[in-house]
């Protein structure tokens, strides 16, 4: 057994209904868990508190420690997601699955400072602040555990950020904030559930409508456990920021889904040229070769990115892919009839072909979101 948590390790629960909820999403952070915990007991003191571990079916089985966790103490609690992925999504589940008027969000990875949490519930209670950003961006604030290019990148981000959508607080991609929750469960519904900047999401979403205040924290250093940061994270910010910026009239998923698509052209016509000229075959050959080699590229593509947090394994790969062929084969069909449609009353090629590919576009997202990569 943990020696974090073993009887008599933590304090004694309060009674009384918490003031606080604190969401804390995770993925293999079992080495974490119990130390966080330890921290929020000294933290809070005789604030009513609870915090919710929201796990993406971490594979080091981090909700076994906090299932055993919640045993010894009602305030832990744990929602553990089977099929679904990405920090956005689990903080949204775990704020609207919390019993407080206020939530906070933090990592699990002890890099955010939970002594600040108390002076953030402060603000909240007061009425100064409906949202409290924990910034490592002003005067007392600091972020000096990061390495040159993440230091960049974050810097970037920040200001593309403040520039497109006309953010205005110094921090926007901190994970550390905590928000009124019947504040937040107004916005929820515009919220994306992908991607891992949902504190960006909710001050786009919210439209300059939430009063907000920053107080400094200094970002710790990892000390167990592998950073979740990779390259999926850039282009979850670029689709988050275009998908605000058309008013979510287009979703971040939907823009995944064209850029694959995009890619899938360029297969289709590699595929086709190599046809034609290394092997020789006939036109009609060639072209379906470039089909089926496309659509499988873009079936590979989507499962990997544009549903990864539904991403399919096994016999549901090989039955995904069959179903997205014949989803793919109709949509050709939609595509050629709105191309021709458009062509007859307005005889301009790319025109006509630009309708034919969105109208393409739009079927197949649509149908490949009911029947191929459906929830369960």
């Amino acid at each position: 057994m943990n020696d974090a948590i073993r009887p008599g390790a933590e304090t004694a629960p309060q009674t009384a209904l918490p003031e606080i909820s604190v969401v804390v999403p995770t993925f293999n952070e079992r080495d974490n868990v119990a130390k966080l915990y330890l921290k929020l007991v000294a933290t809070f003191g005789a604030t009513p508190w609870e915090v919710v571990f929201v796990d993406d079916n971490s594979p080091d089985c981090t909700w076994e420690v906090v299932r055993e966790l919640s045993r010894r103490d009602p305030r832990v609690r744990c929602i553990r997601r089977i099929g679904r992925r990405g920090l956005s999504g689990a903080c949204i589940e775990g704020i609207l699955a919390s019993s407080a008027p206020y939530a906070a969000v933090m990592d699990a990875d002890l890099q955010h400072d939970e002594t600040q949490l108390p002076k953030m519930l402060a603000l909240l209670q007061s009425g100064e602040a409906e949202l409290v950003i924990g910034s490592r961006y002003i005067e007392g604030g600091s972020a000096d555990s990061f390495d040159k290019q993440r230091a960049g990148i974050s810097a970037f981000a920040t200001e593309i950020a403040k520039r497109t959508l006309g953010v205005k607080v110094s921090d926007p991609m901190s994970g550390f904030f905590a928000i009124r929750r019947d504040r937040f469960e107004k916005l929820a519904p515009e919220l994306s559930t992908q991607g891992f900047k949902i504190l960006l999401d909710i001050i786009a979403t919210a439209r300059g409508e939430l009063k907000t205040k920053e107080i400094p924290f200094t970002f710790g250093t990892r000390l167990h456990g592998e950073s979740k940061l990779d390259s999926m994270v850039a282009l979850d910010f670029i689709g988050l920021v275009l998908a605000k910026l058309t008013g979510d009239v287009i979703s971040l998923r939907f823009i995944l889904f064209g850029l694959v698509g995009t890619s899938g052209l360029v297969v289709h016509l590699t595929t086709l040229f190599i046809a034609l000229n290394a092997f020789r075959m006939p036109f009609a050959e060639a072209q379906l070769a470039g089909a089926l080699v496309a659509m499988t590229s873009n079936f590979v593509l989507n499962n990997f990115l544009t549903y990864r947090d539904q991403r399919l394994k096994g016999f549901a790969l090989i039955r995904g892919l069959l179903l997205f062929y014949m989803v793919c084969s109709v949509g050709l069909f939609a595509n050629v009839g709105v191309a021709f449609s458009v062509y007859d009353q307005e005889p301009i090629w790319w025109l006509a072909g630009a309708a034919g590919a969105l109208m393409g576009v739009v079927w197949n997202y649509a149908m490949s979101g009911l029947f191929v990569w459906r929830k369960r």
